[in-house]
């Protein structure tokens, strides 16, 4: 058998001409013109007597598609840059640099519009997000869920803001909303990583601006969901009031730490409290259960209405139980919520698709939020921003543009498929032709993809 035989005839040279790579980048960069966001970003971002070289609306979304593409340093930008005969002008990293160093508070600020603009845009011609789904069904008509949830980020060198983690190490501690129904990245508050988990005001801040991320007419029901860190008094305050709002429904489902209280609580619970947990997929999950304990519990100061629920299962070996789950042999498990109509196995299992938010940040760590490029937390908080946009150029693209598979792929599994693809470059009957070679597996979803975001309307 001769393993090396497919080399021995293979020669590699410099000089080739009419090939190009990253073809799919293309589509994300045309799906950013024809949003509109490329115009709403200019227009948000220009300045009076100031006339740039480079647009900042450009070179803010070359760097989203640049991140989005995989690159994870500014310098990355070349790779769009040296293909100007397919993505014409694109600034160099001195230039994007330049740029980032620009955006200050109100700059980002202007920023969070332009994204909300185009966003309610984009919903539009979704006809809407689409519904999110829990234990195999759809979680309800209209109803937009939002999961906050903070991460740590690791800094291998000394950078502005970066400090020891309650998880003992070294880096930030970023907080972030996303969309369930959309995979969308909302919000993110680059926070130093010695921040507080449970942060009510940083809790606050991030949920306040995901909630103006989403268009207007889609506020009318929410779902906050969360872990324990988001259950302190200011934020359920905060949300029961905003659930008090004329025309607005705001429900929460927030995890909820098991203290003396709900462990008196949970062993007063006769054995027919307890009803069957369901799984993934709606069926009965053996060995866990779910019942109620909110008449059981003392809760002064509380907003009025909130439940507490709670979990109970068979530990998975080597788990580390506490001395009371020691006793009976059961893990427990509880979140709150203020939604009053559903069965508790229903309401459990909805909770726990909050879960999927740790699917949403390992993807958004992997288009550019695992390393941050400068010493400077200013500049790092608008590569955060410029990460928000790309993580969205993806979901966009997915929502409109791809089906089956692709329109579920994870970023690196995209990038192989779709966004890293050759092509070769041909000029006739005065246009520009991108020839896929035919016998790459998915050559026709990129063009069917192409023809789809060409027919966006124009944004005007």
């Amino acid at each position: 058998m001769q393993l090396t035989a497919w080399s021995r005839d293979l020669r590699v040279t410099a000089g080739g001409s009419g090939v190009v790579s990253h073809v799919g980048a293309a589509l994300l960069r045309l799906l950013a013109d024809r949003a509109g966001l490329t115009g709403a970003l200019s227009a948000g971002l220009a300045r009076a007597g100031w006339w740039p070289v480079h647009d900042r609306g450009r070179v803010l979304v070359d760097l989203a598609v640049m991140i989005a593409d995989g690159g994870d340093a500014i310098a990355d930008i070349d790779v769009l840059r040296h293909q100007r005969e397919v993505f014409g002008p694109v600034a160099s990293d001195t230039t994007v640099w330049r740029a980032l160093d620009e955006l200050g508070v109100v700059q980002l600020r202007r920023i969070a519009k332009a994204r909300a603009k185009v966003r309610a845009r984009m919903w539009q011609l979704l006809d809407g997000p689409p519904a999110a789904r829990a234990a195999g069904r759809d979680i309800g008509t209209g109803i937009v869920v939002l999961d906050v949830d903070s991460t740590i980020v690791i800094a291998h060198s000394d950078k502005e803001g970066a400090a020891a983690t309650y998880k003992h190490s070294y880096g930030f501690h970023p907080i972030l909303v996303t969309c369930d129904n959309t995979a969308e990245l909302l919000a993110i508050k680059l926070r130093p990583g010695n921040a507080g988990a449970n942060t009510a005001a940083d809790h606050l801040d991030v949920l306040a601006q995901a909630i103006a991320q989403v268009p207007a007419k889609h506020r009318r029901h929410l779902l906050i969901r969360g872990d324990s860190a988001a259950a302190t008094h200011a934020v359920l305050d905060w949300l029961t009031q905003q659930d008090s709002k004329r025309g607005r429904r705001v429900e929460y489902s927030l995890g909820w730490s098991i203290g003396e209280p709900e462990r008196d609580a949970i062993t007063a619970l006769p054995a027919s409290a307890w009803s069957p947990a369901i799984d993934a997929d709606g069926g009965v999950r053996d060995g866990a259960a779910v019942a109620e304990l909110t008449g059981l519990l003392p809760l002064p100061g509380w907003p009025a209405g909130m439940r507490v629920i709670v979990r109970r299962e068979r530990p998975h070996p080597g788990a580390q139980l506490t001395l009371f789950e020691h006793r009976d042999g059961w893990r427990y498990t509880a979140f709150v919520t203020n939604t009053t109509v559903g069965a508790l196995q229903w309401l459990e299992a909805r909770h726990r698709a909050h879960a999927r938010v740790e699917d949403r940040i390992r993807c958004a760590k992997d288009t550019g939020l695992r390393r941050l490029p400068s010493r400077e937390f200013a500049i790092n908080a608008a590569w955060c921003t410029a990460a928000a946009i790309a993580v969205d150029l993806i979901a966009w693209l997915q929502l409109i543009a791809l089906d089956g598979d692709l329109a579920k792929a994870e970023p690196k599994r995209l990038r192989y498929r779709i966004l890293h693809t050759a092509a070769r470059l041909v000029h006739g009957q005065r246009r520009r032709w991108l020839r896929i070679p035919s016998r790459w597996p998915w050559a026709e979803q990129i063009t069917t993809a192409f023809n789809r975001i060409t027919a966006i309307p124009d944004p005007g």
